[in-house]
């Protein structure tokens, strides 16, 4: 990293510190309002902003989207899309070459499960391995695409943005009975491939145009009914969707400017409140107990003012509506004399071409769900103190592109998993030389000279599970359902927190549907790191820990899951190799080698002398379903194989 760069971001974190100890002493001294900088309680005089100066343009989020070429690159074989010259030249600069092309199998399994969450069956695994033409790998990311299971996939991606439950959280956490209504908007909305322009516009002014439900974005977030403030409630939902409009859309941490100006990024606590009254005649005045769900345009203005020290007792002057400064042409961020609402107006700001980060942060996002690492690793925070891209040209160019061909999203989709970068192996083959010197040169793959192992979140793993044994649901949309809880789990809830759904087909339905409730996360997505939805959550962790293990080899539903996956097994073959076979490539979507069918056949023959020796007959757990006339010492031990194969981690892992 160049010095005054480190000397920059040092200084800045100095910077940091010393405000946070400032305002620590300020709010010690809250008791003498005239102290106060920012003005006192019913205080109209104006709040001072600092001005914006060039240094604070100088940073790579707050520059203007360049159109920019791909490189010259020595190896022109190797690129399928503009997107490889870019990755191709840091890999050359660097003295390296990309890994080689995972198999046909690999890829296929990698491609389903980003685009759709589900992995590919058997008929389409044979479809891909018999189809020889050049266009073979194109027909197949067009299929997935044009899936009802991509907006089902891709969806989990925006509602964790969105901090989207179907309660309210805190203590009572009461069921919001229409917010199902928002995710089904959301999933049509991919599906349909609605450009991404007219998806954030609907999202924020989409009740000004017959669209209201899209609104259900902005007051996604927890919320307290009951609290006995209802000025204070209001002004907690209005602080923090003002916050994750900030970054979800911007990438800017605007919720840090609630109380004070920002420590480190060009934004002021006026900025925020200016931005904050693009909302505030959307928001009505707030009754104890009844739910707020969707925005609405008031008859009744309500003024929209600063707060001083972020404290909804202490009004300050009246503030118009206005967007950022940095991110704005203008040093004002002031709103078109000629716009009707704000809202509107702030909507169609987002997607100027003019605005640097829009485009930027979105691709960002997209790029980072199918590589497993951003081209900059902070998805929803592009400030000062977060490292800048590994790649800022092939951004521009991505974020210019993505711009220039109408916000399409499923277009972007394309060019990236098409690209042979995306292609790359994520382990070492016998015929790939280079990997130990890749590993050595390139150890966190910030070249991206090979592809990461990514392991699955709790949605894909179990709806992967439900799908290979044919039990999946196709019942979609509605309100979200409740499948049985372990006992011991139901006994922690309050009453009536947890009914389970009547419908037993309604348990297997895809997880997207599961009800989503702030205060008890369904168990396999909770061991799996799925977030709270407290707040926006821009990348979930990628945790490893002995709970998950556990709960994979002993819970019911794997369990069950292994019993009906072994009864497919058995019906599909009588012969102990073709079985093998079908169970390889119905978990990791591949044919075994010699060695691990003469593994599993042993393992079979073993465990079931076993279970005839040692074991109660009425003590083995049996395929679901199989014919009585099944020898069931045999039977249980290929559904004590199918639960083996459920927990490996090739299993849990794409490659």
């Amino acid at each position: 990293m160049p010095i005054d760069r480190t000397y920059r971001r040092l200084t800045l974190l100095i910077l940091a510190i010393l405000g946070s100890f400032t305002a620590y002493l300020g709010a010690q001294e809250d008791v003498a309002p005239a102290v106060q900088s920012a003005g006192s309680a019913d205080d109209s005089r104006p709040v001072i902003e600092s001005p914006l100066t060039e240094s604070d343009r100088e940073h790579w989020a707050f520059r203007p989207v360049l159109r920019v070429l791909p490189p010259d690159v020595n190896d022109s074989s190797w690129p399928r899309h503009s997107i490889d010259r870019f990755i191709l030249a840091r890999i050359e600069q660097a003295k390296l070459t990309p890994t080689p092309e995972a198999d046909r199998s690999v890829l296929l399994r990698r491609l389903s499960l980003d685009l759709t969450g589900l992995p590919p069956t058997l008929a389409e695994l044979d479809a891909f391995e018999a189809d020889m033409a050049p266009d073979a790998w194109d027909k197949q990311v067009d299929r997935l695409l044009a899936s009802s299971a991509y907006g089902e996939r891709w969806s989990q991606h925006w509602l964790d943005l969105a901090r989207f439950a179907e309660t309210d959280g805190f203590e009572h956490d009461k069921i919001r009975t229409e917010s199902w209504k928002y995710r089904d908007w959301v999933i049509s909305a991919l599906n349909q491939n609605l450009p991404y322009d007219q998806f954030i516009r609907e999202q924020i002014a989409g009740d000004l145009d017959s669209q209201a439900v899209a609104t259900m974005f902005c007051l996604s977030g927890p919320d307290m009914p009951d609290l006995n403030d209802q000025v204070e409630r209001r002004h907690l939902l209005l602080n923090e969707m003002t916050g994750t409009v900030g970054s979800v859309f911007l990438g800017l941490q605007f919720g840090c400017a609630e109380c004070h100006d920002h420590k480190y990024d060009p934004v002021s606590q006026n900025e925020f409140y200016r931005l904050r009254a693009v909302f505030e005649s959307a928001v009505p005045v707030l009754k104890r107990d009844a739910p707020v769900a969707m925005l609405s345009q008031q008859s009744d203005v309500i003024k929209a003012r600063f707060w001083v020290r972020g404290d909804h007792r202490r009004p300050g002057p009246l503030v118009v509506p206005a967007f950022p400064r940095i991110a704005s042409r203008s040093d004002t961020g002031d709103l078109s004399p000629d716009e009707v609402s704000p809202r509107t107006a702030l909507a169609h700001w987002m997607v100027r071409s003019d605005n640097p980060l829009t485009a930027r942060v979105f691709v960002n996002r997209i790029w980072k769900a199918h590589f497993g690492r951003g081209l900059f690793d902070t998805p929803s925070d592009v400030g000062l103190l977060n490292a800048e891209p590994t790649h800022p040209e092939l951004l521009d160019w991505l974020a210019a592109d993505f711009l220039s061909n109408g916000w399409d999203i499923k277009r972007l989709h394309r060019q990236i998993v098409c690209s042979a970068s995306y292609r790359q192996a994520s382990r070492a083959s016998h015929s790939d030389s280079e990997w130990t010197h890749r590993l050595r040169v390139d150890p966190d793959n910030l070249l991206y000279s090979r592809s990461r192992r990514r392991r699955l979140d709790g949605e894909s793993l179990r709806d992967a599970m439900l799908l290979m044994t044919g039990l999946m649901s196709d019942e979609r949309g509605g309100p979200g359902v409740m499948p049985p809880l372990p006992e011991e789990l139901v006994g922690t809830l309050l009453k009536g927190q947890w009914t389970v759904s009547p419908g037993t087909h309604d348990h297997d339905r895809r997880s997207i549907y599961i009800f989503a409730r702030r205060n008890l996360r369904y168990p396999l997505f909770d061991i799996f790191d799925r977030p709270n939805a407290d707040g926006s959550c821009a990348a979930r962790n990628r945790s490893t820990t002995p709970t998950q293990s556990l709960h994979l080899l002993n819970s019911t539903f794997t369990l069950r899951i292994a019993q009906h996956l072994a009864r497919e097994i058995l019906r599909e073959s009588r012969d102990s190799k073709r079985q093998i076979d079908h169970l390889y490539r119905r978990t990791f979507a591949r044919h075994p080698t010699s060695a691990e069918t003469e593994r599993m056949v042993r393992f079979v023959e073993q465990e079931s002398q076993r279970n005839a020796q040692d074991r109660p007959m009425t003590e083995l757990a049996l395929p679901i379903g199989l014919e009585t006339t099944a020898d069931p010492a045999h039977a249980a031990a290929w559904v004590q194989a199918c639960l083996a194969m459920l927990n490996a981690s090739e299993m849990i892992y794409v490659d």
